[in-house]
């Protein structure tokens, strides 16, 4: 039987593959940027739930993504390393050393950084994966750094609509 929490855990991921696919893929700053959403899934799934299941709707949400764009488990690749690596990027960014974390306690800097610190790492890993080059190292970067700016504020826009840092 499939509980209510996977149940809406697999709607919402649905809701961003469209939403990125359909709507932010068409949305691009000077016609080479484009925004992504769907790590929000990673970033503000709830700590305290079972983390296979996590890493496991982490790696569809990526292949769904990889399915329509044919990228080829790019996506797959650094939306599991980000889940992976999310307790790392929130400890070091927040300088939380308990096992027990919220959004809600923390200052919106630490929020701020955690968010951008994640994006960043998505950003680099699928960057870097799909365009390696040594003689392209610094045109890759500053299409990380514009990608992770332009996708932070759509994140942020996110997070402020559905009060994520209320919430969980």
């Amino acid at each position: 039987m499939i509980s209510r929490t996977l149940f809406t855990d697999i709607l919402l991921i649905a809701f961003l593959t469209a939403l990125q696919i359909f709507i932010l893929n068409r949305i691009t700053l000077f016609g080479e940027y484009t925004p992504v959403l769907y790590p929000v899934f990673v970033m503000f799934y709830p700590f305290f739930r079972n983390r296979y299941h996590f890493l496991a709707l982490s790696f569809i949400l990526g292949l769904s993504i990889d399915a329509f764009l044919g990228t080829w488990g790019i996506n797959a690749f650094a939306t599991t390393a980000v889940a992976y690596y999310r307790t790392l990027i929130f400890r070091t960014s927040t300088d939380t050393t308990t096992d027990f974390f919220t959004f809600s306690t923390l200052q919106w800097p630490q929020f701020l950084l955690f968010i951008i610190s994640a994006i960043f790492f998505h950003q680099f890993l699928v960057q870097y994966i799909e365009f390696f080059k040594l003689s392209r190292f610094f045109e890759i970067l500053l299409n990380i750094l514009l990608s992770t700016v332009f996708s932070f504020l759509f994140i942020l826009l996110y997070a402020l609509i559905f009060k994520i840092k209320q919430r969980i």
